[in-house]
């Protein structure tokens, strides 16, 4: 009896814990396991397979879309174009002065005046066009044979070449080159500097400009008498610089030409820094609207670029806000006739010489006329024609309707 009991004990009723292994793990694995049973009966749930989904029905077709028709013309659409304003403004400077004005020129040149980046006509055109100024010398010169040829017969007289500048070449102004004056050339007085200028002062009636030797204490006494005896005129200085102030000789000029009313030149080499110093200066002595800047002219293919790029920031900076540098500009385009290759003879693939100075003239003229100058110094009388007809096809595209720029897909040339 008590082995029996035993024995019962050490059974495992596995029914109960079967089921409660399973309903916790979902499946169970035995091992070692001995089943002694009478009668076993396995009873197994039978698994339903699910049926197969219907198979899928074939996609319709894509039906392709219509072809487009093809364009037969460009498409209208409204154009408005960018308009800036900007905060600055070049001033306008007068030169020359009429009969009522206290002088004695038959017309007064305006120029300046922009208040947008250079010929940026969808904006607004410039209110007064580039002027033109033929360079006349008070001595017979070195001067290449392209120029030589059509000046020849006055070269030994300022006046008749002055005159033949304005009725032949149609200049704007006269530039008055005074280089007897030159202490190493003719070392000319300032009297005799006077002399030269009233002479042409009475062949022609356009408003001048009067330029030194370039030696600054010559200059200075040239500049300051020429500026009192031409009182009312409203010439032009050419020009006042830095090295004059070094010099101890910038003041008394710029009193000269302030007391008298004239309008100044100032004259730096490349710099803008050294630009607005010498405006600085000058504007102690005369007014704002006096004061033209020349920030030098390098020829083509002797450093065009740095000078287009110097004018160009020099416009943009005055634009922007810089007092200093809202002045017009001045470009002394006879440099181009300093290149060699505008006046030597060369290979037969450059020539005729005769038309190649010319060229070289009027590319360094257009070139700075894009820049945004405001008065070119110039001397050969193709290149003044040739740049004549430039500016005057500028300024009547700039009276275009700025809504109209669109249209330039359309043009036929």
């Amino acid at each position: 009896m008590e082995k029996k009991e035993e024995e019962e004990k050490k059974t495992i009723k596995i029914g109960p814990k079967l089921l409660e292994l399973l309903s916790k793990f979902g499946e169970i694995e035995l091992e070692d396991v001995e089943i002694n049973a009478e009668e076993l009966e396995i009873w197994l749930q039978p698994v339903i397979k699910a049926a197969a989904p219907p198979p899928k029905a074939a996609p319709p077709k894509a039906i392709a879309p219509p072809k487009p028709a093809k364009p037969m013309e460009i498409l209208e659409v409204p154009f408005t174009p960018l308009v800036e304003e900007y905060p600055g403004k070049i001033r306008e400077v007068k030169l020359g002065a009429t009969k009522s004005e206290g002088g004695s020129r038959g017309k007064t040149i305006v120029i300046g005046g922009e208040s947008s980046p250079s010929y940026y006509l969808f904006e607004r055109a410039p209110p007064h066009p580039p002027v033109i100024s033929v360079d006349v010398f008070d001595m017979p010169v070195s001067l290449p044979k392209a120029i030589k040829m059509h000046i020849k017969e006055v070269m030994e007289d300022p006046a008749a070449w002055a005159k033949m500048a304005v009725d032949k070449f149609g200049a704007d102004l006269v530039t008055v080159e005074l280089m007897s004056t030159d202490p190493l050339i003719k070392n000319a007085s300032p009297k005799q500097a006077v002399k030269t200028v009233e002479e042409v002062l009475q062949a022609v009636d356009v408003p001048i400009i009067i330029g030194g030797c370039g030696d600054p204490k010559k200059d200075a006494e040239v500049f300051t008498e020429v500026a009192e005896v031409v009182h009312g005129e409203r010439v032009l200085i050419s020009s006042l610089t830095l090295d004059m102030d070094e010099a101890g000789v910038l003041e008394s000029v710029a009193k000269a030409a302030g007391k008298h009313g004239h309008a100044v030149l100032a004259f730096t080499a490349l710099d803008l820094n050294r630009a607005k110093e010498l405006n600085r200066k000058l504007y102690q002595f005369v007014p704002a609207d006096s004061v033209v800047m020349d920030l030098t002219t390098a020829s083509l293919g002797y450093g065009l670029e740095y000078t287009f790029s110097i004018h160009e920031r020099a416009r943009m900076a005055a634009l922007m806000g810089d007092e200093e540098l809202q002045h017009p500009t001045l470009s002394g385009t006879t440099n181009a006739w300093a290149a060699r290759e505008a006046w030597m003879k060369m290979g037969p693939e450059w020539e005729p010489r005769e038309l190649r100075g010319p060229i070289w003239e009027t590319v360094t003229a257009a070139v700075l006329f894009l820049a945004g100058i405001d008065l070119f110094m110039m001397m050969h009388p193709y290149a003044i024609r040739t740049m004549k007809k430039i500016i005057n096809e500028f300024s009547s595209m700039g009276k275009a309707k700025p809504e109209k720029i669109s249209e330039w897909v359309s043009v036929k040339i």
